[in-house]
Formats: structure tokens, sequence, C-alpha cells
């Protein structure tokens, strides 16, 4: 899960912070992402401590990839930025709430965030 560095980036998540994190058996927190004016839930997304380390240093959200096992930094690819404005610890220590300011689309299938689609109460009601 600790994959290698990228070239130039030195530290580790600071131990005050990593001693807070209860993470899952794969070292993962859950991250959930959030629009930092309107409030709006935009995406889940996982991180170990080198993501938080990254998401808190260089003000871009980086998450930890389950399905390709690698690092990914939200928007590199698609250009759909997220701009970090804070970082919250929920208060059992397994979730983040990190609140952005979203560039474009946050879902990968393109629309505005990952839970515009899936309303399981209306389709319950159907």
């Amino acid at each position: 899960m600790n994959g290698a560095q990228e070239p130039g980036v030195t530290g580790a998540l600071d131990p005050r912070i990593a001693e807070l994190l209860k993470r899952d058996p794969a070292g993962l927190v859950a991250a959930v992402v959030q629009q930092y004016d309107t409030l709006e839930v935009l995406m889940l997304g996982w991180m170990d401590d080198e993501a938080l380390r990254r998401t808190l240093t260089e003000g871009r959200v980086t998450f930890w990839s389950r399905s390709r096992q690698e690092y990914w930094r939200k928007g590199d690819t698609s250009g759909h930025v997220q701009t970090v404005h804070s970082v919250h610890l929920d208060c059992d220590g397994d979730a983040l709430l990190v609140r952005v300011d979203q560039t474009g689309a946050a879902c990968h299938t393109g629309a505005r965030t990952c839970f515009d689609e899936r309303d399981l109460h209306a389709e319950k009601a159907v």
C-alpha cells in the first residue's frame, strides 16, 4: 500500500495526526468530500497516511485507489480538481471530511457528484 513516493516528496504524516486515525484492515480511512460553500456531498474516497499527508501539505486531494493500488490526485487527468479548504476527523477517528472547492465534475461518470444518479428511496417507491 505504501508505494514509492514521488521524487522530491519527503516526510511522513504528522505522528500526532497518525495516532488519531482508526484505519481499516487495509490501512485506509474513508474520506467524504464536500463542497466547502454549498456543503454538497461530492464523493467518497479512501486515504492511507501518505494520501492524507499529501492532501494536507499539497492543497489538492490525493486518494489511494483500491482498484488500481496506487495514489491518484483528483483532477490530474480529468482537470476536475479538488482544492482543499479544510480536513476534519470524525469523533471516532475512522472517517475524514474533506471540504474542497470542486472544479468540474466530482464523479468519474461526469456527474457533479457521485450521489446524483441513484436515489434508493425513489427506486424503492417504484
